[in-house]
């Protein structure tokens, strides 16, 4: 499922105002102070945005790749779960709110909650203040009747707190920022309260290790995974010689090319997640795992494709695997060569594995 052209449009236009009156120098200098204390191996225990000037400048620079990078995640949950429609949506640590428009993108604005459709109910939870302000701003100009009506809530994150119920929880780009026991309560409580939990992170190898940390825990909860991974076992990559990641296409604003330096329109964002479900009073989850998802870029060659697989964990053909697909596959050819990074993969008509 891919987002909604015009979330994304409405997002842009209203992050585009974002930067008026503030220097391009001071905004650039804000982003690069703010990258360089994102990416650093030791959690700050304080929130990273402080004012006006950092939020501003980090959401126009980062707010679009947070926001494909969970419409993502998000569209392949919505994939294996056509029947689930949230009517509750919990964003934990979503700063302005990147995820609650991804999810305004994704199943628009309602969900079942009992009674019938209706606007769903969000409540976005942030320590930063100055960031929820802004995304109360953002979401107050929107055309979505659930992004005006979210709920900005002030509140820390702490080892061993509880969340509120919902029937979505997502958790995105937090993880990185908290010391290990807020990180695995947090996990915890958002498996505890949500019927579905998306958690995303960077696609870096740290960034994998939290979210096979927070696969682990939301497994060990109870919940089935039905995205990225198509089965709930151990993930085979074995642990040090590779991470799971994908790439979701940004478009550059004129900040981005100012704070690297670049001239490329575009750049790929590169994201780690897990969407898990907890199974309904049947023990049975409102649909299944992929048949295989695919874990690198397809490489095309001369009358073939290969996709690399990591598949489910049924013997021989289980875990990762290369299949060569050709053109005497025939419908399968096509599929292949249509096929992205990170799609689902039922096998389209037959390929040959090889390992």
């Amino acid at each position: 499922m891919l987002a909604s052209p015009r979330i994304d449009e409405e997002l842009r236009g209203a992050l585009a105002g974002l930067l008026d009156g503030l220097p391009p120098k001071q905004a650039a200098g804000a982003v690069g102070r703010l990258i360089a204390s994102y990416r650093g191996s030791v959690p700050t225990g304080a929130p990273v945005l402080r004012d006006r000037a950092d939020v501003a400048a980090y959401a126009a620079y980062r707010m679009p790749a947070t926001f494909e990078a969970v419409a993502a995640a998000l569209g392949a949950l919505a994939d294996r779960a056509p029947g689930l429609a949230p009517a509750t949506h919990l964003d934990v640590g979503g700063g302005t709110g990147a995820a609650v428009w991804a999810a305004a993108a994704t199943w628009g604005d309602g969900g079942a909650d009992g009674t019938g459709p209706g606007t769903r109910r969000t409540t976005v939870l942030d320590w930063a203040e100055p960031a929820l302000a802004l995304g109360r701003e953002l979401a107050a100009g929107s055309g979505s009747a659930a992004l005006r009506a979210a709920e900005w809530r002030h509140g820390r994150i702490t080892a061993g707190g509880e969340l509120p119920s919902a029937d979505l929880v997502t958790v995105s780009y937090v993880l990185g920022e908290l010391p290990e026991e807020a990180r695995h309560g947090l996990v915890d409580a958002a498996a505890a309260a949500g019927r579905a939990v998306v958690v995303v992170e960077p696609g870096t190898p740290a960034g994998y290790e939290r979210i096979i940390e927070a696969r682990r825990r939301l497994v060990g909860a109870g919940l089935r995974v039905l995205a990225p991974c198509p089965h709930g076992a151990a993930c085979p990559i074995a642990p040090g010689s590779d991470w799971c990641h994908f790439a979701a296409r940004v478009s550059r604003s004129s900040l981005h090319r100012q704070v690297k330096g670049g001239s490329l329109a575009y750049e790929d964002e590169k994201f780690s997640y897990v969407a898990a479900v907890r199974p309904g009073p049947d023990g049975a989850p409102p649909s299944a795992p992929a048949g295989a998802r695919i874990v690198r870029r397809p490489q095309l060659r001369k009358g073939q494709v290969l996709l690399d697989l990591c598949t489910g964990p049924d013997g021989e053909r289980g875990g990762l695997r290369r299949e060569t697909v050709t053109r005497r596959h025939g419908p399968a050819y096509r599929a292949a060569r249509d096929a992205d990074w990170g799609d689902r993969w039922d096998g389209g008509g037959g390929g040959t594995p090889r390992e």
